[in-house]
């Protein structure tokens, strides 16, 4: 399967990168990754309810996400460390957009492009069995 994407990011890409913005330094672009699972939506956070975890600055929109991500950070933190599971089938690296995304078996994934996440939801079992197959080699073995 090709995968689609405009930009791919080379093999020695972070482990543990967890989509982490540039400029702000926050995982997931700085939304909170908590509100993934409540609202089904990704929500900005806010700086006064942060947490360091994973190597990253992590926001949270309210106490309460907070401590239930500093209670169990690897259910909410995105899985494959924020990589594209669509790309990681097909051996490439490509980092997810935290807009874009989906809950799979209770694990969030991002994904590069709208097409991507498309086609990862048409087969999403042999797409995320590739992925894990491939993420550790290529720097996405995180959860």
């Amino acid at each position: 399967m090709a995968v689609i994407a405009a930009t791919l990011a080379t093999s020695d890409a972070r482990a543990q990168d967890f989509a982490t913005d540039t400029m702000s330094g926050y995982a997931l672009g700085g939304h909170d990754p908590v509100a993934y699972f409540i609202v089904r939506r990704p929500r900005e956070g806010l700086p006064r309810h942060e947490v360091r975890w994973g190597g990253t600055i992590w926001v949270f929109v309210n106490e309460g996400n907070q401590a239930a991500f500093e209670a169990d950070p690897e259910i909410y933190a995105p899985h494959l460390a924020g990589c594209d599971p669509v790309a990681l089938a097909d051996g490439f690296v490509t980092a997810g957009n935290p807009r874009v995304f989906a809950l799979y078996e209770t694990r969030l994934l991002l994904f590069h492009s709208e097409i991507n996440r498309f086609l990862f939801l048409a087969d999403p079992k042999s797409q995320i069995t590739a992925a894990e197959e491939n993420a550790e080699r290529q720097g996405c073995g995180g959860r």
